[in-house]
């Protein structure tokens, strides 16, 4: 079952609702789909990456992600709050020859990424660093408006919501989207992969699991002025039962519980997580 040409009109229809295991475990047909470039494969394969890293493909799919969100080797890419550049390393031998990566971490953030960036100058010497939020909490270096073509956000929109890094811990999600929407060229495009809470779930969870509902974050986007474009399975985990201890947390890879319940945990694997497409419309004529 090819779920991401069917999601998109479930969407529209207002059934945004989490998939049942049958429809997510379609992401193995839709992944053969994928038409994943050389240059894409190739940056997914280099050298450079760990181990360590590459043994999270299957779990996070980055040649599928990147291919479903349309990222070509020509774009101006913003890759919004990197954390230890698990995404950078992938995406910036990809950019290199012909676009431009600029990965954006919020402030308090920025020594730690430089660490990673410094520590090969020839896989990471072309990236940009600028701030995100660049407009408030006191972020400088933010990114120009109308300046590039794509904006990636992997697994951090609920912590906008939660209000994590802002100094009141109060939802900023608003005003973050807003200048993702400013910095992005017309017709340029955002894609969000994040914890998927399920629809029927208590939204209280929303600001303290690290899950998010789709209609949640829909909601929260298309206020920006942003048009829904689609949907992907392609990163969806039907063993998530999204019911633990320490939210998502308690999940690989960071295992929040330690020791307990450690092997039920690895099981599992990471998390149920929504790939969502949306667009800047473009200027009227």
């Amino acid at each position: 079952m090819r779920s991401w040409l069917i999601l998109p009109m479930m969407a529209a229809a207002g059934m945004l609702v989490a998939p049942p295991a049958a429809m997510a475990y379609g992401k193995k047909s839709e992944a053969k789909a994928m038409k994943i470039s050389p240059a894409l494969k190739a940056a997914v394969a280099a050298s450079h990456r760990s181990e360590a890293s590459k043994a999270r493909d299957k779990y996070r799919n980055p040649a599928e992600t990147l291919a479903f969100f349309g990222v070509k080797p020509t774009h101006t890419v913003v890759e919004l709050w990197p954390g230890g550049g698990w995404y950078t390393e992938i995406l910036a031998p990809y950019l290199s020859e012909k676009g431009k990566l600029i990965v954006a971490p919020p402030q308090r953030g920025e020594e730690g990424l430089r660490k990673v960036l410094d520590s090969n100058s020839a896989v990471f010497g072309k990236a940009i660093v600028a701030h995100f939020p660049g407009t408030t909490m006191g972020g400088q270096l933010p990114v120009p408006s109308g300046s590039v073509d794509v904006v990636l956000t992997f697994r951090n929109a609920h912590n906008w919501k939660m209000g994590s890094y802002h100094p009141d811990k109060v939802d900023y999600s608003e005003a973050a989207f807003k200048e993702i929407y400013a910095m992005l060229k017309p017709g340029g495009i955002l894609g969000i992969e994040d914890h998927r809470l399920n629809e029927d779930a208590d939204s209280a969870l929303e600001s303290q699991s690290g899950y998010i509902k789709v209609s949640t974050l829909r909601a929260m986007v298309e206020k920006a002025g942003f048009k829904f474009a689609g949907s992907s399975e392609i990163n969806a985990n039907p063993k998530d039962t999204k019911d633990h201890p320490k939210g998502v947390w308690t999940l690989p890879p960071r295992l929040a519980e330690g020791d307990t319940d450690r092997e039920k945990y690895l099981a599992i694997g990471e998390s149920d997580r929504m790939t969502l497409k949306f667009i800047k419309p473009a200027k009227k004529k």
